[in-house]
């Protein structure tokens, strides 16, 4: 049977919604279209993911999760939109605000700061989003993952699902993602290691989700902290080669996220330039469901091409007697 294409539905939902008598929004009108909204993506991808054209995509997304976020707050406790806006505001605040901000030459590092800023924010909104919808499965959940005796969340996590994978993977990428912004900011700095318990229990749960996106997490986790933070340089290398594994090649994630996390710091820019030059012989339309991140991650590991004497020691040729 042919699947009929989310925005379709909210459409048909929409003019549903200014057929309902009365001053108030009939509420199965509402959970209609926040089923829609919040629809899989499937084998495809979703309308997003698997478009071809981000500046396209950064510049619906916005719309988009004001929809979501007006949406929510008729249906505050709608699981699948909670992880839908939660998510989507992740997605964008590192696509289309922290990545680009990283990219800026150094002549504009007052636009960068007020970017990385903003992405911190959009980070922390999406985590939001986040936690309340495991709040609506498991009550209690927020105080837990917030209490002072880290140990408390842990009852929780040991009766979390399958299906609840996605919100913890979500929610410890936010996290994680917010304090790279701004190591400086103390609350982060203190709670930021409480994401390792939410992957892990993801990675129990369902290893191979979103191409392995649980293992690319771990290995920029384990070699981006300080030993003294739970920082290990070995269990780096074992997600890493997990992340390949079941990527099977359709990926340029695994690529760069390695390099930028273990490669550069360890300065071997002969790995760097094949892990860039393996990243960009990754086909996006190999892999639909993963087209757009393929082409936003190749787009990355050209820049870091172009501009790599700015991350390498490099060794120049001698100078033929000028001074400087």
């Amino acid at each position: 049977m042919r699947r009929i294409h989310p925005f379709v539905l909210v459409i048909f939902t929409a003019l549903l919604l200014v057929l309902v008598a009365g001053c108030s929004i009939n509420q199965i009108a509402v959970n209609a279209l926040a089923n829609a909204l919040a629809g899989g993506e499937g084998d495809e991808g979703s309308v997003f993911t698997a478009d071809d054209d981000p500046e396209l995509v950064g510049d619906a997304l916005p719309f988009a999760l004001k929809l979501y976020e007006t949406i929510l707050e008729q249906t505050p406790e709608h699981e699948e939109l909670l992880l839908a806006t939660g998510s989507g505001f992740v997605s964008y605040a590192n696509a289309f605000v922290a990545t680009p901000a990283s990219m800026l030459p150094f002549e504009e590092w007052d636009r960068r700061e007020a970017m990385q800023a903003r992405a911190k924010r959009l980070y922390l909104r999406g985590r939001e989003y986040l936690v309340r919808g495991l709040e609506a499965r498991y009550a209690g959940f927020r105080e837990a993952l917030f209490d002072a005796d880290r140990q408390a969340v842990f009852a929780y996590l040991g009766r979390m699902r399958r299906d609840d994978v996605p919100f913890l993977y979500w929610i410890g990428a936010s996290w994680v993602a917010a304090f790279a912004l701004d190591p400086f900011d103390l609350d982060l700095a203190f709670t930021v290691t409480r994401a390792e318990p939410l992957m892990l229990r993801a990675l129990d749960l369902h290893e191979e989700f979103n191409d392995g996106a649980i293992h690319d997490f771990l290995v920029q986790y384990y070699a981006g902290l300080p030993d003294s933070m739970g920082g290990d340089k070995a269990k780096a290398e074992y997600h890493h080669a997990r992340a390949l594994e079941i990527a099977a090649g359709r990926l340029a994630g695994p690529y760069v996220s390695y390099a930028e996390a273990v490669v550069i710091p360890r300065q071997d820019v002969d790995l760097f330039v094949d892990l860039m030059n393996r990243a960009l012989a990754v086909d996006p339309d190999d892999h639909p469901a993963a087209r757009l991140i393929n082409i936003l991650t190749q787009r990355k590991a050209r820049w870091y091409l172009q501009n790599i004497e700015d991350f390498f020691l490099l060794d120049w040729p001698e100078d033929e007697g000028e001074e400087f």
